[in-house]
């Protein structure tokens, strides 16, 4: 199904009863809500779900300039108020939580966000390693050199990226730069509701000590751990994850 969200055919699925209350699902980057749809048919006997691919992601275009979160959250409140709910309970993987942290923050929200859930969330930048302060170096260096060739520049860039920037289109590696480098560490104090926090502990993409610094720093947080998972636990792990859902949520 499709809805026109701020000029953007959006993609998007529903299950469930419409109703006022609903879970909304966010997706991670490059992502898609494919992945989403085990986790909606689990809860969909009591909740009303609805999930959309996000501008530049699964089926729904990209979006008009280079996003930055603050965009994809003005987005994703649009899609709410579109569907006039009045009290939402928010799911984010990776990217999808992001959004979830900077709306958590957002005053006067047209809707009360009842609970947050957070799976393998992105919001707290990483400590460089050696080699990314390397290929950050020769990234730099790269700019002022090519600095009058555009596609060499967009070639050395894409060389020394990571996996998601060298399979981004030109638009969308411009808005996972902006996203990226944006560290949200404080905006956590300012997510009051009670949040779910589901994470793989071999996750190195967002690690299980970024879980820890935000149950440490969310008012009412609990951390989850699924052992031997990596950042798609809730794809590695679909039985633990879905017990670990159904139960937060209150579905037998």
């Amino acid at each position: 199904m499709t809805v026109t969200i701020d000029n953007i055919e959006t993609n998007y699925f529903a299950m469930g009863q419409p109703c006022d209350t609903a879970v909304v699902m966010l997706h991670g980057w490059a992502s898609n809500i494919e992945l989403f749809r085990p986790s909606a048919e689990a809860i969909s006997a009591k909740y009303y779900v609805l999930a959309p691919d996000l501008p530049g992601a699964g089926e729904t275009p990209e979006p008009p300039t280079d996003w930055y979160v603050d965009n994809y959250t003005d987005f994703v409140i649009e899609f709410i108020r579109h569907f006039g709910l009045k009290r939402v309970i928010l799911l984010g993987h990776s990217f999808g939580g992001r959004v979830i942290i900077k709306m958590a923050n957002r005053p006067d929200l047209p809707f009360t966000i009842d609970k947050i859930i957070l799976v393998d969330s992105a919001g707290i930048r990483p400590e460089k390693s050696s080699e990314q302060k390397m290929k950050e170096g020769v990234s730099k260096f790269g700019k002022k050199l090519l600095s009058h060739s555009p596609k060499l520049l967009d070639k050395m860039q894409s060389m020394v990226g990571s996996e998601d920037y060298r399979n981004a289109s030109p638009l969308m590696r411009k808005i996972l730069v902006n996203t990226v480098n944006e560290d949200l560490t404080d905006l956590l104090p300012g997510v009051k509701p009670s949040t779910l926090l589901i994470w793989g502990t071999l996750d190195t993409a967002t690690p299980i000590t970024d879980a820890m610094k935000m149950e440490e720093l969310m008012p009412d947080a609990g951390l989850a751990r699924i052992e031997g998972c990596g950042h798609f636990a809730f794809i590695e792990n679909p039985g633990l994850y879905l017990a670990i859902l159904r139960s937060f949520l209150g579905v037998n």
